[in-house]
């Protein structure tokens, strides 16, 4: 009875009667979790016990399962599965009879079944469950409430348990999910429930959806589903109060289609032209937002997925083999249908619309750029007509609908196609950036930033550009959330001018460009706009900076001087930002004085990109006192400050040189800190860049510093709190310190190697895409780690060194670890080019002897992939080692 109070007075109102009733619980769990977890389970499971007491018992015992950090999720799964084998079956069985005994919803016996059987299911454990919760659907005894809590079960468990572990079980699944959705099952709440289960079965039932019979039961199911209401609602309150559990079965029945759409594109075409194109057109026309969002989302989906299906066949073409899917083309032939709707939606945008709400018209938007993805030209003459006829309409709703679906069709079509159109058009644009309406300026704005991104050309010539120009920088004192789209419609101007401007070799400065004679009033213009007093509405002071630091990465050579006055005013902001410190107030001002000291140092990077060699040194003393004092302010504590001033040491020491050295002394401990900073891995990955950039750019007169440095690296590696993604790092740097340091390297050789050999050998589990990028980032950085090694102990042609012999007794692992690599086919491009660059230094360094261990098939496939590769970097490696075999190979035979 304690217990059942203590867990009605967790809603208590009361504060202290909550935080009571919370430490309680807490400590009941700490002091015997197994006999708690049981108790818990006997006040959900008797029927007696008040609902509140039996929902907080649910949420308790679920609680002591399940976790959204997974790490900790893993840990509980663990825990529950090493419990005594009589507590487990004690506790299952009770949730099992709490199943539809229950009178709130949603169901806390449903997760709680779902959360044991997620533990124990992929462990071949409770086998018996699925076929137990399938009866308790498709017994005709069983209650509405019965019915709908075993469905939530189910859909719980598909949720959050891998797919394959329930592959063998989706027949009785489906039968229990089809069931519960069919067309004369009376309650909306067991479809609902049956829907949003199916919803989350979708990506193990591939073998059902590979049969016809099979396939086209569930699609009749799912389309009738969605026919659940027809019934319009024209007044909202009374839609929300009604709860509409038929509109919502309607709508998860709609996600349904819309994740089949993605998952079997293939199985479609016998259900596109009788039921998937009427069912979704009908939806997208609904006055139900929630309706008419899964509809457009259908064709979003189907966009996508063609998308996709055009790059596959474009690669197949290329290497002569067919495809192995074939595209459809649904999109292209609904267009005609689907564009109307998708217009006439736009002009649905409501005046002060919350930007972060997603809405039918935002929906539309993005349905339209996928489109014009899509289709290509094909998509214009549907668009031009409507946005022709309403540009001038009286209406800012329609003129806003047609700037709207202009700019939504600009990246797809043939650019040649688009440039006499964008070019009529722009007057309008221009003269529209005037317009009355907030929301019809701010969406021009967008616009202009989206033809100076991807037709540039239409902007950057005589006609247009200084009107332009002069509307863009007044555009900057507009209301934020249009000056926002003007800074970025500056960041593609900004690219657009400087890529066309005239150079007089590849790679090298353009003297002038078309905007010289306006970057000194932009730039002045976009400091102003940085230290607008509203600058924290949408974004503007972020988007300002950006698109400065886009104007100063772009410039041409005469424009140098304004970059030398605007590296000077950024640096007198952060001294006076940093003289701020002591006078932040509260939170909210913590946060935007971070924030602004963040986008500082963002800024300071690109100005110092632009410096002369000269330059540079002149004001590094007052930029390496400010970033100091930055690192010794409380706002380091914050991640993102720390991080972003790592990366601005680290634009000094590319621009300097071997002149950074001066600093060491003072950076020293600074660096140490970020390098300990396991608890915000970011700012770990950015000190450790930093180590390396420092090596490449100070060379041997780093080794001062190297035994602290490496002690630090080292720790870092053999240390499980620091995340995953920091090792690979950490390895590539080693190859950074052996190249600077060459033969004084020796000291740390026998500790690296082993440590390589060891991270080499990392296996993983190939279920989790992340898991694979890892394993390929971190083989990527034992490759350069063992390339500098071998480079840096081999000396150069002036002063050549035998102390490279000192790697050779793990050559042979190296090559072995090359052919593993090669052989999997989940490797990059990336390990390619790594594993040649470390063949060609093998070749040089050790010379014939390496013939019998890289004559092979496997080394000899891997540089022909390497050669035939589309990145600059792996081919002219992969032809370079490849040179490097045929010299010992002819050496041999001579």
């Amino acid at each position: 009875m304690n217990l059942i109070t203590i867990l009605e007075k967790t809603v208590s109102p009361d504060k202290n009667e909550l935080e009571a009733a919370q430490q309680y619980l807490e400590q009941a769990a700490q002091t015997n979790l197994p006999e708690f977890l049981k108790s818990l389970s006997d006040v959900l499971q008797h029927a007696g016990n008040s609902p509140v007491a039996r929902m907080a018992a649910g949420l308790q015992l679920k609680n002591a399962l399940t976790s959204k950090d997974s790490d900790i999720r893993v840990q509980y799964q663990q825990r529950w599965l090493q419990f005594p084998e009589d507590i487990k079956g004690y506790i299952k069985k009770n949730v099992l009879t709490s199943l539809g005994t229950e009178t709130l919803r949603p169901s806390s016996a449903a997760q709680c079944v779902a959360y044991i059987a997620v533990a124990e299911l992929p462990h071949g454990c409770w086998p018996e469950l699925i076929h137990l919760l399938t009866q308790h659907i498709t017994d005709p005894s069983s209650s509405e409430m019965m019915k709908e809590a075993t469905l939530e079960a189910i859909g719980y468990i598909c949720q959050d348990i891998d797919p394959d572990v329930l592959v063998t079980q989706s027949n009785d699944i489906l039968t229990a999910i089809v069931h519960g959705m069919r067309k004369d099952e009376p309650s909306d709440h067991v479809k609902l429930a049956a829907t949003n289960a199916l919803l989350n079965s979708l990506e193990f039932t591939k073998a059902n959806f590979a049969k016809d019979s099979e396939r086209h039961f569930i699609m009749q199911v799912v389309c009738e589903a969605t026919q659940s209401s027809n019934t319009q609602v024209s007044d909202r309150t009374s839609f929300n109060r009604l709860g509409s559990s038929n509109t919502q079965v309607r709508v998860a029945s709609l996600q349904c289609l819309v994740k089949i759409m993605s998952l079997y594109y293939q199985y479609m075409e016998h259900y596109m032209g009788p039921a998937l194109f009427a069912i979704t057109i009908e939806a997208m026309k609904t006055d139900v937002d929630e309706v008419a969002l899964q509809g457009i989302e259908f064709w979003s989906n189907v966009c996508d997925e063609e998308v996709d299906l055009a790059i596959e066949a474009s690669e197949a073409e290329e290497q002569g083999r067919p495809p192995e899917r074939t595209s459809r083309f649904y999109a292209k032939g609904a267009l005609q249908y689907l564009v109307p709707i998708l217009m006439q939606t736009l002009t649905k945008q409501e005046e002060h619309d919350d930007e972060d709400d997603w809405n039918p018209c935002k929906a539309a938007g993005v349905c339209l750029m996928l489109m014009a993805t899509c289709c290509e030209d094909d998509v214009v003459p549907h668009v031009l007509p409507f946005v022709k006829e309403n540009i001038v309409n009286p209406s800012w709703r329609y003129r806003d609908a047609a700037v709207m679906a202009f700019g939504c069709i600009l990246e797809g079509p043939d650019p040649c196609q688009l440039k006499p159109i964008v070019e009529q058009a722009m007057p309008m644009l221009i003269e529209l950036m005037s317009d009355q309406s907030v929301v019809v300026r701010d969406t021009v704005a967008w616009t202009i930033g989206r033809v100076c991104e991807l037709i540039s050309e239409a902007v950057i010539n005589e006609n247009y550009l200084k009107l332009l120009l002069e509307t863009l920088v007044k555009g900057l004192a507009a209301e934020p959330r249009v000056a926002s789209n003007v800074c970025w419609a500056f960041n593609s101007l900004a690219e657009a001018a400087y890529d066309a401007a005239d150079v007089p070799n590849e790679g090298a400065e353009p003297q002038t460009y078309c905007l010289s004679d306006y970057f000194e009033i932009i730039v002045f213009k976009l400091l102003e706009t940085t230290e607008r007093p509203d600058g924290s509405q949408a974004n503007l002071r972020s988007s300002a900076y950006e698109a400065l630091m886009e104007m100063v990465k772009n410039s041409p050579s005469d424009c140098y001087l304004i970059v030398q006055k605007t590296t000077m005013i950024i640096l007198e902001r952060l001294q006076h930002v940093l003289a701020l410190e002591g006078h932040i107030q509260n939170t909210s001002d913590r946060v935007q004085y971070n924030d602004l000291q963040s986008l500082l140092c963002a800024t300071l990077q690109s100005v110092l990109r632009k410096m002369t060699p000269e330059d540079a040194p002149k004001i590094s003393d007052a930029i390496m006192t400010a970033l100091l004092q930055m690192f010794s302010s409380s706002s380091c504590k914050s991640g993102g400050v720390q991080e972003d001033a790592l990366m601005a040491v680290s634009t000094l020491v590319e621009v300097l040189g071997d002149q950074f050295l001066k600093y060491m002394d003072a950076f020293r401990p600074f660096l140490a800190l970020g390098l300990k900073n396991h608890a915000e891995h970011q700012v770990c990955i950015a000190a450790v860049g930093l180590t390396g950039d420092i090596c490449r750019a100070l060379g041997i007169k780093v080794l001062p510093y190297c035994d602290e440095i490496m002690a630090m690296l080292l720790e870092n590696l053999g240390n499980n709190n620091v995340f995953r993604t920091v090792k690979p790092h950490i390895l590539s740097v080693f190859g950074d310190i052996a190249l600077a340091i060459g033969l004084e390297f020796k000291k740390y050789l026998e500790i690296v190697l082993q440590t390589l050999v060891q991270a080499s050998s990392a296996q993983i589990e190939k279920l989790d895409y992340d898991m694979v990028e890892y394993l390929n980032s971190l083989r990527e950085g034992c490759l350069e780690a063992y390339t500098g090694i071998v480079q840096g102990l081999k000396g150069d042609q002036i002063s050549p060194s035998t102390d490279v012999q000192l790697v050779f007794p793990y050559v042979e692992h190296m090559i072995e670890f090359i052919k593993h690599l090669a052989q999997d086919p989940d490797h990059s491009d990336e390990n390619i080019a790594a594993c040649a660059g470390l063949i060609g230094d093998l070749c040089s360094a050790f010379g014939k002897s390496m013939l019998p261990l890289l004559d092979n098939e496997i080394i000899s496939d891997l540089l022909t992939k390497g050669r035939r590769s589309k990145a600059t970097k792996t081919k002219t490696l992969a032809s370079w080692a490849t040179k490097e075999v045929k010299k010992l190979k002819n050496a041999a035979s001579s």
